[in-house]
């Protein structure tokens, strides 16, 4: 699904931010990613939807090199790829269930069904009482799980998460985890970079530990500094 070899990133002429990552992502697997503030977490996901390109090494998505990958191609890979970014990105002009619709409609998928969809999400994360609300209107908790209702409303082969449960208490943060684990169970690989402890050990699930931009790990359940002494 995801292969990373001896990848590097840095932004225009500055330093790396990323050195030497490799790893290889199953298909159907579900981890988490981990780090300090500043470790990477954000760039390596931008390097897994496309919005940048390594500096060096090789990326494959979908059993493709995206160096060599035509740029025509590149719409229809993005199209496979389900992203929950950490400011959510909304439209503020459009409500919550056109907001969380807007995937199905640029697939081309039948009116009434992607009303019925959308809204079955946005009940599944708590907001169907919300579906009409402009996203200025709603708190920080609210966007962030509208974002992720959109992120998953294609059940995209890859999912990706940018700390989706920040925003959220400890009793929404498991739902959202069960709609993941959910959306897993049905076949989409998925990586969420969070920063909440609690999440990962209640998940069980391996991690991937960025420190410093270069990648440790996976580990399995318990934290990344208690693996590295074990």
């Amino acid at each position: 699904m995801v292969r990373f070899q001896n990848v590097g990133m840095r932004y225009g002429l500055g330093p790396e931010v990323l050195r030497d990552v490799s790893f290889h992502l199953p298909p159907g697997s579900f981890h988490f990613l981990s780090g300090a503030s500043g470790a990477g977490k954000s760039s390596l996901l931008k390097l897994m939807y496309l919005a940048c390109r390594p500096s060096r090494g090789l990326i494959s998505l979908f059993d493709s090199d995206i160096a060599t990958m035509p740029r025509r191609a590149l719409p229809a890979v993005r199209r496979q790829i389900g992203v929950v970014f950490q400011d959510f990105r909304l439209l503020d002009h459009m409500n919550v269930i056109d907001n969380v619709a807007l995937p199905l409609r640029v697939a081309g998928a039948k009116r009434t069904e992607i009303r019925d969809h959308a809204r079955e999400l946005l009940k599944w994360v708590g907001l169907d009482d919300c579906l009409d609300a402009l996203p200025p209107t709603l708190s920080g908790g609210q966007k962030q799980r509208v974002a992720i209702a959109r992120a998953v409303i294609s059940r995209p082969l890859l999912l990706l998460a940018d700390e989706p449960t920040g925003n959220v208490d400890d009793t929404i943060a498991m739902r959202l985890l069960r709609l993941f684990e959910e959306l897993n169970r049905l076949g989409t690989t998925v990586l969420i970079a969070t920063h909440n402890e609690n999440l990962i050990r209640r998940a069980g699930r391996p991690r991937l530990h960025l420190s410093g931009g270069e990648l440790t790990g996976p580990f399995h359940g318990a934290a990344a500094g208690e693996e590295g002494r074990a």
